[in-house]
């Protein structure tokens, strides 16, 4: 008796959509669970080359903590293309653009591949600043509620 692993095959899985609301939550905690959708490892046909992951939908992004001293000792770096790089503390990036303290965690715990930036593309990060709640901005793809 043969047994065969099975392997997902691109466009047979149907991708869903899931929300999160990311008050009061722990930035790393929160982003290793939304990570693990998007690759589509919570599926019990995940297949690594293919694209099988879910979407997901963050609001109040800009009410994320981090534990201890991070948002004072926590840099992000990035290069300008000038010599030198520019470096940012947490702290400062919650006041200019909150919305890429998610995304940049988020987009360390994927894979190192072409796969990886599809995967992030389908991530929807709002602030609670946004002019319409998200999850009536997407009520046409019916999104759930994610577990965390």
């Amino acid at each position: 008796m043969k047994r065969k692993t099975y392997m997902a095959k691109p466009g047979e899985i149907i991708p869903k959509w899931y929300y999160v609301d990311a008050n009061e939550q722990i930035v790393g905690r929160l982003a290793a669970k939304i990570a693990r959708v998007l690759m589509g490892k919570h599926r019990p046909q995940y297949t690594p080359h293919v694209l099988c992951g879910d979407f997901v939908i963050v609001k109040n992004a800009d009410k994320v903590v981090f534990t201890g001293k991070k948002w004072q000792q926590k840099e992000y770096r990035w290069y300008t293309g000038y010599p030198g790089q520019k470096v940012e503390i947490a702290a400062h990036r919650l006041q200019r653009r909150p919305e890429l303290i998610l995304q940049e965690a988020v987009r360390r715990m994927l894979p190192k591949n072409k796969l990886a930036r599809r995967m992030l593309a389908r991530l929807k990060i709002y602030t609670s600043k946004a002019t319409r709640d998200p999850v009536v901005l997407h009520q046409a793809q019916k999104p759930e509620p994610l577990t965390i």
